[in-house]
């Protein structure tokens, strides 16, 4: 198993409002998640951070995950944006500092050095990868001295990363599902309806329960009632048939498709 326990996540992209992302971390952590992930992308990482100092939780009980910029990879403004991280955030050291994403700053030989150097120094306890192709993923792992823990990608039942899980399971780290709900496109899918209404389950609860089955780690986003009312995933055992079913929505596109992203070089 990888060394690091990953369960249901917080996802904090788009979590704008700093009373409301401070109130939702606050509301997760207290209702149960372990594992909440935010970015220097997002410009929330101070909310995150006071949601987790105000939350009657244990520090030491919360996987706390942020990811550099990908316009701060380079060796020197990775390391200086990690720190400015920490304090953002109000934290010692975070729990997994992933790659955002391979592209603008980042030069494998140049950038990942620095995570290996932010690990032995402490500002993070593990080393993450997020957004990267196979070829990539693959490249990492031999630069970086330390364990690729995770993996972050889009990952839902219309995009279902099929090479990316299997390669998840052979290199034994978490594969990460960010938009496990496909931005809400999947809530009116008529499998998920049929699978919710047998299970007596919401669409978007038997979507995260798939992520689990299929052994991702879901982060969605949720504010207000949905943050509590995702955690019935941990509960909802799907039947071979429900699962079966929902693998049959593969082949759906991206709703995260950034013109620079690495799978669209050349």
């Amino acid at each position: 198993m990888p060394p690091i326990d990953l369960g249901l996540g917080l996802g904090t992209s788009g979590l704008d409002d700093p009373v409301e992302c401070t109130e939702t971390v606050v509301t997760a952590l207290e209702a149960g998640y372990r594992h909440v992930d935010t970015a220097q992308m997002y410009d929330n990482e101070a909310a995150v951070g006071e949601g987790i100092a105000a939350a009657d939780v244990d520090r030491d009980e919360v996987v706390v995950a942020t990811k550099v910029h990908p316009r701060n990879l380079a060796p020197g403004d990775a390391r200086e944006t990690a720190y400015e991280s920490l304090d953002r955030l109000g934290l010692e050291r975070v729990d997994l500092l992933y790659v955002h994403w391979p592209t603008k700053a980042y030069d494998p030989a140049a950038t990942l050095p620095v995570f290996d150097e932010l690990r032995a120094e402490g500002v993070t306890d593990h080393v993450g990868v997020s957004n990267f192709t196979p070829g990539l993923l693959r490249e990492a792992r031999e630069l970086l001295d330390s364990p690729i823990v995770a993996h972050q990608v889009e990952c839902h039942p219309r995009f279902q990363q099929p090479e990316l899980r299997r390669l998840a399971a052979e290199f034994d780290h978490h594969l990460v599902g960010y938009s496990p709900l496909a931005r809400g496109d999947l809530l009116d899918d008529p499998t998920l309806g049929t699978v919710a209404d047998r299970n007596d389950a919401s669409p978007a609860v038997v979507a995260l329960a798939w992520a689990l089955a299929r052994d991702v780690v879901p982060i969605p986003k949720a504010t207000g009632d949905h943050v509590t009312e995702n955690l019935a995933a941990l509960d909802l055992e799907l039947s071979d048939a429900d699962l079966e079913a929902i693998d049959g929505l593969a082949g759906g596109e991206r709703t995260i498709d950034p013109d620079d992203a690495a799978w669209n070089r050349n």
